[in-house]
């Protein structure tokens, strides 16, 4: 071998030793990084992987009920079938909406929706179709699902109101989240295929603690998310029961009793405590149509309907108060020491200020009548004398005083406050002075000045109960525990001698030879019952008209008075307040004092506040 040949030889050994040096170098790296990895770090990368392999899933809770005093329930769950997709399994979403359209009808809107959820859920969640299917439905999908892939059927529960429209204004009902609302609350409950949330009433102002707490499923998941099986789960917490004031006979019959009439309310309260009774609002609407998707035409329907069957005109009506604010008056003036029990106004039919004719109800007047009398006969001439006399802003004071011009905080939202104007409001709000001549509209309840049915009432507990400054209210209790309630403050300072007198005047109205309303009083004298009746103008009649003769009974509906009555009974030991508003109505005397009759006759008899059983 030569020398060159040599050379080459050793040069090669040496480079295949260098190479194989450098693998086992790689190796020997590869080997301790396994090492490590599966001995050293063993634990850590083990709960890694748990991790990636268990998904928990939350699972809603059951929603709370919602019960009368006497356990009546007014919101319940019931079983609930919905229809499933799971985007990643269907292949053809549109066939499938389209077969499914066959069984269920779609509308436009729906199939819209359902896309907007499918857009914003990840793919392997399930999204709501359609719920409350019916046993027919259920079952011609249950055969067209091997045909359906990615669809499947749950059951679950759903939200229901046994006594329908007559709870519907204070109850509420629940829907489906939008997207406003789970943009307002990131709880990952808000995005669960057919978890509800309160929209309206009570289910909306105690939604949180009738919602409960969400219980938990650990479910086994392969490396794309696909459930594989249950590992564990916990059951949620139902929500708390919430135990209202309402007494659901009650609220039935002061319901079916305003279904007479084509648009009015009634309120039914505590004098004392502020505990309502009854709260009732006509038309209504049945909230059990909001639980699932409430079809495009019926909600046009209940928005565009002039009788406006989705407010809650208890709360949210605002209508002049009428005569039924004479009281007010008259205390402001006993107060300021301008009326007393033996001064007298003269009532011609009329009184003139200035070169402006204000008339009385009565065209040939009523003669010369004192604060008890001018309230029995609603004398429109004594309580304007009262206004020049006192001035608006004491007038304003004393209303605001008995819950006028301002929200009460009833525990439901969309109350209204009303207007009780004054000088000051009138320079700030119109930037123009306060004249005399609306001193003298104001004060028999019309002008500026509105109120709420709700708000009538309260200033009524509030004089008979002598300046209790009671407030309204519908829940008492969350389960076993009391509601927490703002405690009555000290008396708004009224004087027992003129309460008196007023409420002398209230009893004449119903039970007096010259009372208005004495076509409406209880025989039965230990029934007897007090108020005021009240009658607001809509269209105001000119004096042409009234020389000509006109009568409002010929005006359109539309254009007809509302017709009002505040009312309490028993009548010697006050307790129970009632308060309705019947829109054009035409008389407070003819139509809505025969109604607060009816319902405060119902009420003595049933007592609501002596009996309770909460079970």
């Amino acid at each position: 071998m030569s020398k060159f040949e040599r050379d080459q030889e050793r040069r090669f050994t040496r480079r295949a030793l260098l190479l194989v040096g450098g693998q086992m170098s790689i190796v020997g790296i590869l080997g301790a990084r396994m090492f490590q990895l599966q001995v050293l770090d063993r634990d850590k990368y083990m709960t890694l992987a748990e991790d990636n392999r268990v998904n928990m899933k939350l699972i809603a809770p059951e929603r709370g009920m919602i019960y009368d005093r006497f356990n009546v329930p007014l919101a319940i769950n019931v079983q609930d079938f919905r229809l499933l997709m799971i985007q990643e399994r269907t292949p053809d979403i549109q066939k499938s909406l389209d077969y499914i359209n066959q069984i269920i009808p779609l509308s436009p809107q729906r199939r819209l929706k359902i896309m907007r959820d499918l857009k914003r859920q990840h793919t392997f969640l399930p999204v709501l179709i359609e719920n409350n299917l019916t046993w027919e439905q259920m079952a011609a999908i249950e055969v067209a699902l091997p045909n359906l892939p990615g669809l499947m059927i749950e059951e679950g529960k759903i939200r229901s109101y046994p006594l329908r429209e007559a709870t519907a204004h204070f109850v509420g009902y629940v829907g489906i989240p939008n997207e406003k609302d789970t943009k307002a609350d990131p709880n990952p409950l808000m995005e669960l295929p057919g978890f509800q949330i309160g929209k309206n009433g009570l289910e909306k102002q105690y939604d949180l603690l009738l919602r409960g707490v969400a219980g938990r499923a650990d479910e086994e998941v392969n490396a794309t998310g696909r459930k594989v099986r249950v590992l564990d789960e916990k059951k949620g917490v139902q929500g708390a029961t919430l135990g209202l004031t309402i007494d659901a006979e009650l609220q039935l019959f002061v319901q079916n009793r305003l279904a007479q009439e084509r648009s009015a309310s009634a309120v039914i309260m505590d004098a004392y405590s502020g505990a309502i009774y009854a709260l009732a609002s006509h038309p209504a609407f049945d909230p059990n149509v909001f639980s699932g998707a409430i079809p495009t035409a019926l909600w046009n329907e209940l928005l565009n309907d002039p009788a406006a069957p989705l407010r809650n005109k208890v709360i949210a009506g605002e209508y002049p108060p009428g005569s039924t604010f004479k009281m007010i008056v008259a205390l402001a003036a006993l107060e300021a020491g301008a009326l007393s029990r033996h001064r007298t106004v003269f009532c011609g039919g009329s009184m003139k200020l200035g070169t402006h004719i204000f008339h009385c109800w009565k065209a040939g007047g009523h003669g010369h009548v004192d604060v008890i009398e001018a309230l029995a006969q609603s004398c429109d001439c004594f309580f304007y004398q009262m206004s020049l006399d006192i001035g608006i802003d004491k007038i304003a004071a004393m209303a605001r005083r008995l819950g006028l011009g301002s929200k009460l905080g009833i525990d439901i939202q969309g109350e209204r406050p009303g207007l009780i104007p004054d000088q000051q409001w009138k320079k700030e709000k119109l930037k123009q002075p306060w004249h005399k001549g609306e001193s003298l509209v104001n004060a028999i309840g019309q002008g500026f000045t509105t109120s709420t049915p709700l708000q009538l009432a309260t200033m009524l507990a509030r004089i008979v109960n002598g300046g209790l400054p009671v407030q309204p209210y519908l829940a008492e209790r969350s389960g076993d525990q009391m509601l927490k309630r703002q405690t009555i403050g000290p008396s708004i300072g009224l004087n027992p001698e003129h309460v008196a007198l007023v409420k002398q005047g209230m009893d004449a109205v119903v039970n007096s030879s010259t009372g208005t309303a004495k076509g409406a009083a209880i025989k039965d004298e230990t029934m007897l019952f007090g108020g005021k009746t009240g009658t607001s103008q809509v269209r105001r009649i000119t004096m042409e008209q009234r020389r000509a003769g006109f009568k409002s009974s010929d005006l359109k509906w539309e254009e007809q008075h509302h017709a009002l009555f505040v009312g309490y009974a028993p009548l010697e030991t006050p307790r129970y307040i009632c308060a309705v508003v019947i829109e054009h109505g035409g008389s407070g005397a003819g139509a809505a004092a025969p109604f607060a009759r009816d319902i405060l006759l119902e009420t003595q008899k049933r007592q609501p506040d002596k009996k309770q059983n909460r079970g």
